[in-house]
């Protein structure tokens, strides 16, 4: 059988459910040789995933996730949010280090202001609430506040959650900071890692848009786009590879598994069929500076 990975995972160190640990657990018992950690503006679970990945003997890829700024389509505005996943960091200080911090504090801000308006618009919401959800208070996310919007019977399911409270144009709606992917290649590069662009359909462009905005995100120094995501059909996962190889890209993938915030998604196999070989981590680690 051919060894996979799995680089697209999170913990309750941002907005997943289960511990890193458990994260690692997963991917060895799913038969993963490797896995990242890809949290989001943070790298606190590194630590505690590596150590587990030692003992179940498989490798850990020290990785986050950071939201951007969208590419914008020829002629018009700035299209969604990008996400860009960050692999290989190095080191406990620098500039990817300090813009983490910055952006983490911007999240708590986030937070508690969305909570703030959910109340004003009569939901007994509670930050304890959902902090109890998150387990502690630096891991808080949507998720965590959509679960309590079920919990309190303000929405059917986490889905309803977020479509009624909390996605632009909706009450509970917060806009965050955002990077320019540019920004993020560089910092990515300068504490000896990689990034490579998420789910690249989130993006919401047409298909000759997109290859222009994958042409741009090469020559701003990215290393590869996710093109095998969990969610994605065969025929979009293939049309997204020959995308990643057309522009010189690492065509890389991932499950996006967030626990039970994702019943649908499990580390390693996404729904069933994810299946990314395992030479991609190679040739994404081959793109590591000097």
């Amino acid at each position: 059988m051919r060894a996979v990975i799995d680089l697209h995972t999170h913990s309750r160190e941002s907005d997943g459910s289960e511990p890193p640990a458990a994260v690692v657990e997963r991917a060895a018992a799913a038969g993963c040789r490797a896995v990242a950690l890809t949290d989001h503006d943070t790298m606190a679970g590194v630590p505690e995933a590596a150590a587990t990945a030692r003992s179940a003997g498989i490798e850990l890829v020290s990785g986050c996730e950071l939201s951007c700024l969208g590419p914008a389509p020829a002629g018009g505005a700035a299209a969604g949010g990008a996400h860009v996943l960050v692999y290989f960091a190095e080191g406990a200080d620098g500039p990817l280090h300090d813009e983490l911090v910055r952006l983490r504090g911007d999240r708590a801000r986030r937070n508690r202001a969305m909570i703030e308006r959910l109340q004003a618009a009569g939901l007994p919401v509670t930050w304890d609430a959902v902090v109890a959800r998150a387990g502690s208070a630096e891991g808080v996310g949507r998720p965590h506040v959509a679960a309590v919007l079920v919990e309190l019977g303000a929405a059917h399911d986490a889905q309803d959650a977020f479509d009624r409270w909390l996605v632009p144009g909706r009450p509970g709606y917060v806009p965050k900071a955002r990077l320019r992917p540019a920004d993020v290649a560089g910092l990515a590069l300068a504490a000896g890692g990689v990034a490579v662009l998420a789910h690249p359909l989130s993006l919401g462009l047409a298909p000759a848009e997109l290859d222009r905005a994958v042409a741009e995100l090469a020559a701003a120094g990215f290393a590869g786009i996710e093109a095998v995501y969990a969610r994605y059909r065969p025929d979009q996962r293939r049309q997204l590879e020959r995308l990643a190889r057309r522009h010189g890209l690492v065509p890389t993938g991932g499950s996006d598994a967030h626990g039970a915030f994702t019943p649908d998604l499990a580390v390693g196999v996404g729904t069933g069929d994810l299946d990314v070989p395992d030479d991609r981590l190679d040739e994404l680690a081959a793109r590591r500076p000097g």
